[in-house]
């Protein structure tokens, strides 16, 4: 008997896996806090030159007020009467002057007693002043990442995402070597240990580095928490219990916005966001390895007891025990065969097409994604709750995924929805700041996350047995490559403005276009050797669909823990 069937027989979704899969999604939530965070932690505010010697200037000779005195102060040193990007990075060589305001406090102008246009301009000698009124305190403020150092916010963003990759890396093989439950409380230790240390960063550079650690943990937690809360169900069910760990994160994303709109200092904000991960230490009695994984290293005398645990709970008695040796012996045999190179992927003229084409796709939906995610800031109304309907839109986007994948089939749904990410992109760039905007890109949004989540399925359908778990794994890394990327595109917004949506535009249609490209897969028996992957194309499908067989390690996407939807891997 294989371990689905055996799900079958004792319920694939019984009252012993909605217990433990309640923990997963719950783990799943704080991931998205540290993956979005940074777009509070390093929000933008007004800024301009500080003067030091116009600190305790209070005006009161000119009856002015003290935000009123503060405006002048502030409009005073500055070259012009406006706040643009020149005027923010430059101010008058006023450090040997008095403060003069004009007389009747009522003017923004410099004071006429002061022909201030005769100074030299000069760039701020003694650092920034920063508008309070939104954030107390951000990045941006404690560490000078304004003007020369603008760029260096989403710097570390990309860094995150090369954190996002190694964690992927060295995570992945260690749970697959020394378990997924040990591997999950390892992660949850770094991302609670990390999380707080960034909290205290003393400077930029060990704020990036240490954010880089805690992207590594964060990856090993949901990696590991999405596999465990598929493994534990039977076929039927592992979509459906996907996507609840992929609401649970978006669940994350819409809490965040809520806690950073009520704490406003980033410091407090990332202990806020660190710190309740030890209540997850409570849950570590009550959840098991994960008996798939048991099996496949040969651990079957535990795996027994965790099975017998599930059959008692769900109140499904049976014989014990379920496995023998021998079934040992022959999980082992089935383990060492049919191992598959990454070259493998490319030897075969329609495979290697299909990768090209997979490879492209995976690679602009993480481009996309994080894309609009990190630019919750930039659509000219309240970031709060830009972010907020930026996760609460993923819910919705995932339920008609699902809806799509049954009744359009794969290639279509994939097409439709990039293609409308791509437009509803462009069409951003011609909307003004507001709520014309926010929706345009809310609806990009919708779009990217639910392409993002039929790509996963429909690449695990498109690669033959053999190469489903080296294929989609070429696939995450091509998307967390998207996801370095993302960030530093924002940056070249920094010239032209519509450049990053222009971007990320373009290429949603040519993915969407190129997914034509691609078979469809839908009702169709799915290719099991390399050769019928070759010829999936130009096969009959009139074969009833077989789903992928989730008993085989190698085989099933969701049992690898190099797997999990990489859009939400962060």
């Amino acid at each position: 008997m294989k371990f689905d069937e055996i799900l079958i027989t004792v319920g694939e979704f019984g009252r012993y896996q909605k217990l433990i899969y309640i923990v997963f999604v719950l783990v799943s939530i704080p991931n998205a806090f540290q993956a979005i965070s940074i777009v509070f932690l390093a929000g933008s505010s007004d800024h301009w030159c500080a003067v030091p010697q116009w600190k305790n200037e209070n005006c009161s000779e000119w009856n002015v007020g003290i935000d009123e005195c503060d405006e002048l102060k502030r409009y005073a040193s500055i070259p012009q009467t406006n706040a643009s990007e020149v005027n923010q990075c430059s101010m008058y060589n006023v450090s040997t002057l008095p403060f003069v305001p004009l007389p009747d406090g009522n003017s923004t102008t410099a004071s006429p007693l002061i022909d201030y246009h005769s100074l030299d301009v000069v760039p701020c000698p003694a650092g920034w002043e920063h508008d309070t009124s939104q954030y107390t305190s951000t990045i941006n403020m404690d560490f000078g990442l304004v003007c020369d150092n603008k760029d260096l916010a989403d710097i570390s963003s990309s860094l995150w995402f090369v954190g996002v990759l190694t964690g992927s890396l060295v995570f992945g093989y260690i749970a697959d070597r020394i378990g997924r439950l040990a591997t999950m409380w390892v992660c949850i230790t770094g991302q609670l240990v990390f999380g707080v240390a960034v909290a205290f960063a003393p400077s930029f550079w060990w704020f990036a580095f240490l954010r880089t650690l805690l992207a590594m943990n964060n990856m090993g937690v949901f990696l590991v928490a999405f596999v465990l809360g598929t493994e534990f169900v039977g076929p039927s069910k592992r979509v459906v219990a996907g996507t609840g760990i992929m609401i649970g994160f978006s669940i994350g994303y819409m809490g965040l916005s809520v806690i950073a709109y009520l704490i406003r200092d980033w410091r407090h904000l990332q202990l806020a966001l660190s710190v309740p991960v030890v209540l997850f230490y409570v849950f570590i009695p009550f959840v098991p390895e994960s008996a798939r994984w048991l099996l496949s290293v040969g651990k079957v005398e535990k795996a027994n007891v965790v099975i017998d645990k599930i059959s008692k709970t769900n109140n499904v008695p049976l014989p014990q025990p379920v496995f023998t040796q021998r079934d040992k012996l022959q999980m082992q045999k089935e383990r060492g065969e049919n191992r598959a190179t990454l070259f493998d992927l490319f030897r075969n003229r329609n495979l290697r097409m299909e990768s090209f084409n997979l490879l492209f796709n995976w690679f602009v939906e993480s481009l996309v994604y994080y894309g609009l995610a990190l630019s919750s800031s930039d659509f000219g109304v309240n970031v709060y709750i830009a972010a907020f309907v930026s996760g609460a839109i993923e819910v919705p986007a995932y339920v008609s995924s699902m809806f799509a994948l049954e009744h359009f089939g794969r290639r279509p749904s994939t097409c439709f929805y990039l293609l409308l990410a791509g437009v509803a992109c462009i069409l951003t760039i011609v909307i003004p700041a507001g709520i014309g905007r926010v929706v345009m890109a809310t609806i990009g949004k919708f779009g990217v996350t639910a392409s993002f989540s039929i790509i996963y399925i429909y690449t695990a359908e498109l690669y033959p047995t053999p190469l489903r778990s080296v294929g989609i794994g070429m696939c995450s890394m091509s998307s967390r490559i998207g996801g370095i990327i993302a960030p530093l595109i924002r940056i070249s917004g920094r010239s032209w403005r519509p450049l990053p949506f222009i971007i990320y535009g373009a290429a949603s249609i040519a993915a969407g276009l190129l997914a034509l490209l691609l078979p469809e897969t839908k009702g169709r028996k799915l290719p099991e050797t390399v050769e019928e992957g070759e010829n999936f194309r130009n096969a009959t499908s009139d074969k009833k669909y077989i789903p992928v067989d989730e008993d085989d390690k190698d085989a099933v996407p969701m049992t690898t823990v190099n797997n999990a939807p990489d859009h939400l891997v962060v």
